[in-house]
């Protein structure tokens, strides 16, 4: 699926007026200020729920305005190697709203009100590469199941379910744990919940690792890098997978209750990027971290590629962190998994410093004051 019609309402500064796009590739450039970046956000909004920018509803509804609300169309797009884009027909029509004062939050899909976030978001898998991206290799564990649980949810279709069950249930034995003494029957009841979930989350990510690694390596092997053969990728499941769960938080229970928090489980995976045994964090530059992002990114969207489905990126600002070589190698890598896209810039963009062999078909639109006004030409 492709989001080729967008329109908003109360949305920081973005004009109300419904916009078409296209299910390619979509340059959208303005000077800082103008909106270029809250059409990203409006973008994932209906992809993901949330702003990829902050963290709270009310500093993305429009000054004075307590409600907003996001509408988008989504046709057939370019998945699959013999469709065609867009054939002006919409698939589904998908829309949330917020209102932040009386802190409720409305889903529909093709009209019907719909409970779950997870039912708007898988009809629109959006993957963001902005500057906070690079946090995948140089920040903390949560930065790296994020990543991963984000194409888990796209490959395996119970995902999210069980990863909510898994989150009440660690909630339970959290205060369970803070409480002091504990009931070791109702423990154990917790317990085996716990662990059963976990397993099911736990398989679902090693299937999901599995696909991505095989793309990402494959991506490796066209890239003439010298850290390319020493560079390790891991998955540790949150506990010494050598002993079952069970095991491990029987041995571990004094330690938890000190703690007062669950410390092993599915809540402590992480991917571990290792070259030549060290963190990547430590022995990476800046830009070979950018380098090793962009790449994940990539192999992200082949994954669901290779599921028949399209992703739409959003490239926030990407002049400001690659340089013309990086920006070229992302933007036609994505163009050859037919992904739909989105690129913003200050300047206007050059077509022909991204696509050097093969132009894609794209629609170019100026941001000003939050309107953005299609253009025929650069410039």
């Amino acid at each position: 699926m492709a989001l080729v019609k967008l329109q908003s309402e109360n949305f920081r500064n973005l004009s109300p007026a419904p916009v078409s796009f296209s299910p390619s590739i979509n340059l959208l450039y303005g000077a800082n200020g103008s909106g270029k970046t809250s059409v990203l956000e409006a973008i994932g909004y209906l992809g993901l729920g949330r702003s990829f920018r902050v963290s709270r509803h009310q500093a993305v509804v429009s000054h004075g305005q307590h409600k907003l609300t996001v509408f988008g169309g989504l046709d057939q797009g370019m998945s699959g190697a013999e469709q065609k884009p867009s054939s002006g027909e919409l698939n589904h029509r998908v829309g949330i709203s917020r209102d932040v004062t009386a802190k409720e939050t409305t889903l529909r899909v093709d009209g019907e009100a719909v409970r779950n976030l997870s039912s708007l978001a898988r009809h629109l898998p959006v993957s963001v590469i902005d500057p906070g991206v690079f946090d995948i290799v140089a920040g903390g564990p949560g930065k790296r199941r994020q990543f991963l649980d984000w194409a888990v949810f796209h490959v395996e279709p119970s995902f999210a379910s069980v990863w909510q069950q898994c989150q009440r249930v660690t909630s339970q034995r959290n205060q369970i744990l803070r409480n002091g003494r504990i009931d070791d029957a109702l423990m154990k009841v917790w317990d085996s919940q716990y662990t059963e979930l976990a397993e099911r989350l736990t398989q679902a990510r090693n299937e999901t690792f599995r696909l991505f690694t095989k793309a990402f390596h494959s991506l490796l092997g066209e890239i003439d890098a010298p850290w390319v053969d020493g560079l390790k990728l891991d998955y540790y499941v949150g506990w010494d997978a050598s002993q079952s769960l069970v095991e491990v938080l029987r041995s571990h229970r004094e330690q938890e209750q000190k703690m007062g928090h669950t410390l092993y489980g599915p809540n402590r995976a992480d991917i571990r990027l290792r070259y030549q045994g060290r963190p990547v964090a430590e022995t990476f530059s800046r830009g070979q971290q950018k380098t090793l992002v962009i790449l994940m990114k990539i192999a992200q969207g082949m994954v669901l590629s290779d599921l028949g489905k399209q992703v739409t990126f959003l490239l926030d600002d990407i002049n400001a962190e690659l340089d013309v070589v990086h920006r070229a190698m992302l933007a036609q890598k994505l163009h050859e998994l037919r992904c739909q896209v989105f690129v913003t810039s200050i300047e206007a963009p050059r077509p022909d410093e991204l696509w050097r062999h093969t132009m894609p078909e794209y629609r170019l639109f100026h941001v000003e004051h939050g309107k953005l006004t299609e253009e025929q030409e650069p410039g």
